[in-house]
């Protein structure tokens, strides 16, 4: 019996966007192309600093250790827009998700969430900002989003996100 593609929406957030969030992005983009699940999948900020850069150098290198390019990213700031336009908004932190829950109106259409609530064992944990450190903090990073995604591509396959 074959199964029609779930259709959802998905929103990572984390501080800059130009780090976490792109890559958590890309990582489920990827495991939504290998699982033939049709995903709307974008990322943002809460912060304004990095508005229309591309992510960190360090985050593309690592994107490109596993054959993604995410050179032609560009970040954006997180609006109360976005609560209406995606069915799921992610933070990569509990900072963030603070945040976004003072930013998202009432009743929104999103479901708000933390990345590695959606990971058996990790609940509650942050994916922590690679931002000040060396390629090892981006690698980590990657393997922390890349489990996650296989997480949500899973639970979407199944309807249970």
């Amino acid at each position: 019996m074959s199964r029609e593609p779930f259709q959802s929406s998905v929103l990572f957030v984390c501080l800059g966007n130009i780090c976490r969030s792109p890559l958590a992005e890309a990582a489920l983009r990827h495991e939504a192309l290998l699982a033939g699940l049709e995903l709307c999948v974008d990322s943002a900020g809460t912060g304004s600093w990095h508005v229309g850069n591309p992510p960190d150098p360090r985050a593309q290198a690592e994107a490109l250790r596993h054959d993604i390019d995410i050179s032609n990213y560009r970040a954006r700031q997180v609006s109360r827009e976005d609560f209406e336009r995606f069915d799921h908004v992610i933070a990569l932190d509990r900072a963030n998700y603070t945040d976004l829950e003072r930013l998202a109106p009432r009743n929104p259409r999103a479901r708000l969430s933390m990345l590695l609530d959606h990971v058996p064992g990790m609940e509650g944990s942050d994916v922590a900002d690679p931002y000040f450190g060396g390629p090892e903090g981006f690698q980590e990073t990657w393997h922390e989003v890349e489990l996650a995604a296989r997480h949500l591509v899973a639970a979407l396959l199944d309807d249970a996100l």
